[in-house]
């Protein structure tokens, strides 16, 4: 699917409503259960999962399983946290600044840090992701080369002791 299609858009749009009516309706019911509705809270969280189950149909149409790598899964959670380090959280900032929110300020700064923390975890799992490779490539390399060896050694002539 083309990245700039609107189909990809929409289905990111409704990623991002689903995903944030499942989080919004677990809050809601930790709500009505702190009220004392516990037939509320487990209305809520019934809906919950309903939504979640909703969000994941359009995460497997936009990030097949089939295309993923472990690798490609870092690269899109740092880039993703990157994004709202860089982009998002200071423009959000901007703007709450401006209309004199400094709740807001305050919030979008701490959670512009904790992302930036997010993106370099990522970022230093796939290295070492990477680095695993490797070494895993190396240790595959000598057990091929063992085999060889010993495939050698069982096709040479044997030579006949007295």
């Amino acid at each position: 699917m083309n990245a700039q299609s609107k189909t990809r858009k929409n289905l990111e749009s409704a990623f991002a409503g689903e995903a944030m009516a499942f989080r919004r309706y677990l809050y809601f019911g930790e709500i009505a259960r702190e009220l004392g509705n516990e037939e509320v809270a487990q209305l809520f969280e019934k809906t919950a999962k309903d939504e979640f189950g909703h969000a994941v149909a359009h995460l497997q149409l936009l990030h097949p399983k089939n295309d993923m790598t472990v690798e490609k899964l870092l690269d899109i959670a740092a880039q993703g946290e990157l994004y709202e380090t860089n982009q998002m959280y200071p423009e959000f900032e901007r703007e709450a600044t401006e209309e004199g929110d400094a709740a807001a300020v305050a919030e979008f700064r701490e959670q512009a840090a904790e992302s930036l923390g997010h993106a370099e975890m990522f970022k230093t799992a796939a290295k070492r992701f990477k680095s695993f490779g490797k070494v895993e490539k190396h240790h595959a390399q000598g057990y091929l080369d063992a085999l060889a060896k010993v495939r050698a050694e069982q096709s040479a002539p044997r030579e006949a002791t007295v």
